[in-house]
């Protein structure tokens, strides 16, 4: 196997059961061996084990000692004469160890699919959508458990299990005249520099110390600001103060433009969380410093 990458597109087929980073699927295209977080096949497990009792077809996909692979099992699949097939169902980690338990995974294959099996492999027939990979290391968005976004990206469109269209892309506008986004956990820093700059000491003695969403749409300019939600053991605040906080930040925010960022070449928006502290003189701190 030449390489092994890790692609951007992902599912989220059960919410609350990713917890921590979990193993991908892996795509055969030509010499290299690509990790994929498109499930396609847990998509058709899924839709045929309406029940979800864990014995699909006879076998225990389901029990797994490994907190990175909680659907029990790998898939490998592989992009032939523009065509998607499945041609292992693996343990998980077994690719690691440099060898597969052929004849077990076939095994697997047949018990599942029967006389859709032939060649040694599965034609992928209920397979619409896309996948992607890296063609540069450089990521600009991960969700800690499976979707990232990397800066340039070549990305295969299926349709029915067969290729319709292949694109290299570029999912970051770098535009000197704007601010800088590829670092995510730096935006709040520039968001925080121009909150700061803003008057906060007023007449009705309002305490704006609270956390924001702020939203920064597909051109990069911020259109959204909302207070977070409360929790357990907060003070509720009156609407006119909510509503003066909320157009304080706004305000100092609107002007601000930030580089687009996209996702298999579609530009995308994002939320980011700040956290203020208002001192009784009325100055603005960030909470986490």
């Amino acid at each position: 196997m030449k390489s092994i990458l890790t692609t951007l597109f992902s599912i989220l087929i059960t919410s609350g059961l990713y917890a921590s980073p979990q193993s991908p699927d892996f795509i055969v295209i030509g010499k290299d061996t690509i990790g994929t977080y498109n499930l396609l096949l847990e998509k058709y497990l899924q839709n045929t084990d309406s029940n979800s009792t864990g014995q699909l077809f006879g076998l225990t996909f389901r029990k797994s000692n490994s907190m990175n692979c909680w659907r029990g099992y790998q898939a490998i699949y592989t992009l032939q004469n523009d065509s998607l097939f499945l041609t292992d169902i693996i343990e998980c980690g077994e690719l690691l160890y440099g060898s597969i338990d052929k004849e077990k995974s076939l095994e697997k294959i047949k018990a599942i699919f029967g006389d859709k099996f032939k060649n040694e492999r599965v034609f992928i027939f209920w397979f619409d959508g896309i996948f992607s990979y890296p063609l540069t290391p450089e990521i600009i968005r991960w969700d800690g458990v499976f979707y990232k976004i990397f800066e340039k990206e070549k990305v295969i469109y299926i349709s029915k299990g067969h290729v319709t269209k292949t694109m290299e892309i570029d999912n970051y506008i770098d535009d000197p005249k704007r601010i800088d986004r590829r670092d995510k956990y730096k935006i709040s820093d520039v968001l925080f520099k121009e909150i700061k700059k803003e008057k906060w000491k007023n007449k009705m003695d309002y305490d704006c110390g609270n956390g924001y969403w702020i939203t920064i749409n597909e051109k990069g300019i911020v259109t959204k600001v909302a207070i977070r939600f409360y929790e357990d053991g907060d003070t509720p605040i009156e609407d006119n103060e909510e509503n003066y906080c909320v157009n304080k930040v706004y305000n100092a925010l609107k002007d601000l433009k930030f580089d687009v960022i996209k996702d298999k070449g579609m530009p995308i928006m994002e939320e980011i969380f700040i956290e203020i502290w208002q001192e009784d003189n009325g100055r603005i701190k960030n909470w986490t410093r």
